[in-house]
């Protein structure tokens, strides 16, 4: 008797995707408001980069897989675990990239922004630069600043840090179903 599974996968990695990227879209919208200037030299952005990198993508993957193995009356399996981890933080990669590339529409500025902190932190981390060398470092910042530069990044990375948090917790909540002959 095969019974059936009243949560999808895909109905959990929408809805913790979703939660995801409105949390990385509702701390960038806070960090635009607050300054941006007064994160560069502050230890808030480094606790920025851990929620970001390690701990939202952890809870999230873990949060949605767990939901799933409750649903599916406590089984889940490595393979999915995988799938989900990687749904779910591509997920929200999309919704912030997809917020990033129409902010930066919005707001042109933001951009020039950015570029003036790079500049600064630049001469600030070597202020024997030469003009050449930072010009030549400006033109790369000004590539990677680009919004249509930094959506694709975003998702590739995400997918990535998605994919080894999975296998981590894919391994440590798996549990197969019994084989039945």
């Amino acid at each position: 008797m095969d019974e059936t599974i009243s949560h999808s996968p895909k109905k959990t990695n929408i809805q913790f995707g979703i939660l995801f990227g409105v949390i990385m879209v509702l701390e960038f919208v806070v960090t635009y408001v607050i300054g941006l200037e007064k994160l560069t030299d502050s230890s808030a952005s480094t606790i920025m980069s851990v929620f970001n990198y390690v701990i939202f993508p952890v809870l999230f993957i873990y949060l949605g897989c767990n939901s799933y193995k409750t649903a599916n009356h406590g089984y889940i399996t490595f393979s999915e675990c995988l799938k989900m981890g990687v749904s779910i933080t591509v997920i929200a990669a999309l919704i912030y990239a997809v917020f990033y590339i129409v902010f930066s529409l919005i707001f042109p500025d933001f951009t020039d922004q950015v570029l003036a902190m790079s500049r600064s932190q630049m001469l600030k981390s070597n202020p024997d630069m030469t003009s050449e060398q930072l010009e030549m470092g400006m033109s790369m910042a000004k590539k990677f600043t680009s919004p249509y530069i930094i959506a694709p990044i975003t998702m590739v990375m995400y997918a990535f840090i998605g994919l080894i948090y999975s296998l981590i917790i894919g391994a440590i909540i798996k549990k197969d179903k019994p084989v039945s002959f």
